[in-house]
């Protein structure tokens, strides 16, 4: 195989294992809620309940995962994270009553710490792809395909399997699928970089770190991790209540209709991404993602229950879903570097996952204890913290960028007026 197409080849395949994971671990959950609590006595309500446990989980051992990624390689504990998240599968279709349901439950979701996005992102940049950025953005266009094919796979495969049956299927998948492309992935990225502690001195990655004076790295971390957590938050508590809350506005059975292009817009943002957003500052397009979501709601709130303004909600919303996914991989590359970036996107994804545990339940008590309408202007309002969280850091790029052209013009000058003096001596 040429040298020039492995990246691509990679990004193909972890594109598969993304669809697969995200498919399995995640969007498969809802189809199979209502079998679950009904086999085992329980509600629906209960059973998301363990699931938000288990995210909450999973959240506080992705940091973890992404520093075991720098110092093992992502392929190594991507291989690994197939094999746990197979034997998790299985677990959880053999379990024989709510609580090892529940432990089995809780294991899917720390395996997911192995297999999703913030480990796919660190390989695509082990595996020493020329343009780590623009790969992340193809590797999302390729994910964002994960719920449409994974909702209607998992409710045919209920229409014939038990649920039960329908996760050992997907046990298989991981095994006879995943593995294999994580265990080739890993062998790519062993021989495309000599030491994984060096990646950042790729010349077409540079280690932007030097840019930021040290009082101001702590604080461009604080303010990414508060951001990307926002973001978390505001998704997760709109995407779960989405239908319900459209049909709480008045909107009724268009709810569901317009909900549906969600979806698409989401893609659609990426597929632009990736065509005309190559030169684009990742900083500026975490700005353009936290406004879209802003936006959305505010057109929300100003034209509810208007059907033209609900669609141009749920477009906007997904615009900004789709490049939030992006700068979730791309923004702590181009603010600190490869070094350590793995641990990096593990401390962006326990944020983020942290928030969105609690999100969808926070909002409900909001819209039950107060009205729908004041549910989002609070929602609103969360928002556009992450939108003057991610422009701060723009802001201290630009002044840190400033400041070292005005040293570097006065280190030119000083040259030029010693020069001067030499010459008239």
């Amino acid at each position: 195989m040429p040298e020039r197409s492995v990246p691509a080849s990679a990004i193909w395949a972890l594109g598969l294992t993304q669809i697969i994971g995200y498919g399995t671990l995640y969007y498969s959950f809802s189809i199979l809620a209502p079998a679950m609590g009904k086999e085992f006595g329980l509600s629906e309500g209960w059973i998301f309940g363990a699931l938000s446990a288990s995210l909450f989980a999973g959240s506080l051992f992705a940091p973890i995962a992404g520093r075991w990624a720098d110092r093992y390689g992502a392929g190594r504990i991507m291989t690994v994270g197939s094999a746990a998240a197979a034997l998790a599968l299985a677990l959880c279709a053999i379990a024989p009553g709510q609580t090892t349901f529940v432990l089995a439950l809780l294991a899917m979701e720390l395996a997911s710490s192995f297999v999703l996005y913030s480990a796919a992102f660190v390989a695509i940049v082990q595996i020493g792809a020329p343009r780590p950025q623009r790969s992340i953005t193809h590797l999302t266009l390729i994910a964002g395909f994960a719920s449409t094919l994974f909702w209607p796979l998992t409710s045919t495969l209920h229409d014939y399997l038990t649920w039960r049956e329908v996760y050992l299927v997907f046990a298989a998948l991981h095994l006879g699928l995943c593995l294999p492309i994580h265990a080739w992935l890993r062998r790519l990225s062993h021989r495309n970089a000599e030491d994984r502690s060096t990646l950042n001195e790729d010349p077409s990655t540079p280690d932007v770190v030097a840019i930021f004076d040290p009082r101001h790295q702590q604080l461009v971390f604080v303010l990414m991790m508060t951001a990307f957590a926002v973001e978390g938050f505001v998704l997760s508590a709109v995407l779960i209540h989405m239908v319900p809350l459209t049909e709480a506005l008045g909107l009724g059975a268009t709810g569901l209709v317009v909900s549906a292009m969600f979806g698409p817009a989401q893609v659609a943002s990426r597929f632009v991404n990736m065509l005309f957003g190559g030169r684009l500052s990742q900083t500026y397009l975490a700005v353009i993602a936290a406004s879209l979501l802003t936006a959305g709601l505010g057109v929300l709130l100003a034209t509810t229950p208007w059907s033209p303004g609900a669609l141009a909600f749920v477009v906007l919303f997904g615009l900004g879903s789709g490049l939030t996914s992006i700068v979730g991989g791309t923004l702590p590359l181009e603010l600190f570097g490869r070094k350590g970036y793995g641990a990096r996107l593990g401390w962006v994804g326990a944020a983020r996952q942290f928030t969105s545990a609690f999100a969808p339940f926070a909002l409900a008590m909001m819209m039950a204890r107060t009205s729908v309408t004041s549910a989002l202007w609070v929602l609103a309002g969360v928002s556009t913290a992450g939108v003057i969280a991610f422009f701060s850091i723009s802001l201290i790029r630009r002044r840190e960028r400033l400041s070292r052209e005005v040293i570097k013009h006065e280190e030119v000058s000083l040259i030029e007026r010693r020069k001067e003096e030499a010459e008239a001596i």
